[in-house]
């Protein structure tokens, strides 16, 4: 569910990212750096490490196939952990949830108790039952209709607050949000949890601060300085204990009411209040663009795909590849 798309129109080169000029409108990234003014250019950057395993403040840097994952991993493993992955299901959406889950059954959190939670207005998508394996379950919570982003954009947040308030809080211990147009394509194991968990966006990592989309208005709840943030983080996958999450949702939940009342519409919608959060309250656990990747000629390379946006990568296909793909 893609809130902020990104128009794909790369230069020569990008910190490793390859593509072709246009005279199409510039992604916001070129016009940050100067590259909107005609004619072609190189641009090389300083190489930044591939697989960093510390973020500025020593949160833990999660790459899947490390050392350090693996012990986090045991470290969980033998806890008894019961967490939830919730997704919202409304409108033509509801095409994309039995992918959704019959990838996340096979790949995440494997072997371990998980919750999912659908947060939709169509449960007849869920018909027939998908099978789930032991220690899996399902559980549906019915929302309202939300036609239109700009409806769904100021809702998500509230939803989700009410929803881990009751009943995901006396149910699971952790609890990640994730856009139900996505597919697991790889282990996403425990290395994942912690108190307060981001995703980074895969188009802005390892890229200059001045090309973070951040919300610049001062007008708005969600404005982000020039001096502050560290790292731009995505809205597809993020997650934590059900009381730093609750917290996280009712605090953008209040910020967005509060723009919405003023007339105040951020340019990331919800990610710019995710953004704005977690400047002033940092990740205690900062994950890879492994679990949040698409093709596109910005996404950084990652040594394995976990976590692929389908309607991120849909927004690049012709009608046939749609078709094809299932978009």
């Amino acid at each position: 569910m893609a809130l902020f798309p990104f128009c794909k129109t790369p230069t020569d080169f990008l910190h490793g990212r390859k593509g072709t000029a246009s005279g199409k409108s510039p992604h916001p990234i070129f016009h940050a750096l100067g590259m909107d003014r005609g004619g072609e250019m190189t641009v090389v950057k300083p190489a930044v490490p591939q697989t960093p395993m510390e973020t500025p403040w020593g949160a833990p840097l999660v790459w899947g196939g490390t050392r350090n994952s693996a012990w986090r991993r045991a470290k969980f493993a033998q806890q008894g952990i019961r967490t939830g992955l919730l997704t919202l299901v409304v409108g033509t959406y509801s095409h994309f949830v039995r992918r959704f889950l019959s990838s996340a059954e096979t790949y995440f959190l494997p072997g371990q108790m998980v919750t999912y939670y659908i947060l939709t207005d169509s449960p007849h998508s869920l018909d027939p039952p998908i099978e789930l394996g032991p220690e899996r379950e399902l559980k549906v919570v019915p929302v309202a209709e939300l036609p239109g982003w700009d409806r769904l954009a100021h809702r998500r947040m509230a939803l989700l607050a009410d929803a881990i308030k009751e009943p995901i809080s006396s149910e699971v211990e952790y609890i990640f949000c994730a856009d139900v147009d996505q597919e697991f394509v790889a282990p996403v194991g425990q290395e994942i949890l912690g108190d307060l968990v981001a995703t980074l966006h895969p188009e802005l990592y390892g890229m200059p601060r001045n090309t973070f989309p951040y919300e610049v208005e001062e007008v708005s709840s969600a404005c982000v300085e020039e001096d502050e943030g560290d790292y731009y983080y995505t809205s597809e996958l993020y997650g934590g204990l059900v009381s730093d999450m609750y917290r996280l949702a009712r605090a953008c939940s209040l910020l967005i009411l509060e723009d919405q009342a003023n007339g105040v519409v951020a340019r990331g919608l919800e990610e710019s209040y995710l953004n704005r959060y977690l400047i002033d309250h940092r990740p205690t656990c900062v994950l890879s663009p492994e679990y949040s990747w698409w093709d596109s000629a910005l996404a950084a390379d990652v040594p394995v795909q976990r976590l692929v946006s389908l309607g991120r990568q849909c927004e690049s296909y012709d009608k046939k590849a749609r078709e094809q793909h299932k978009c």
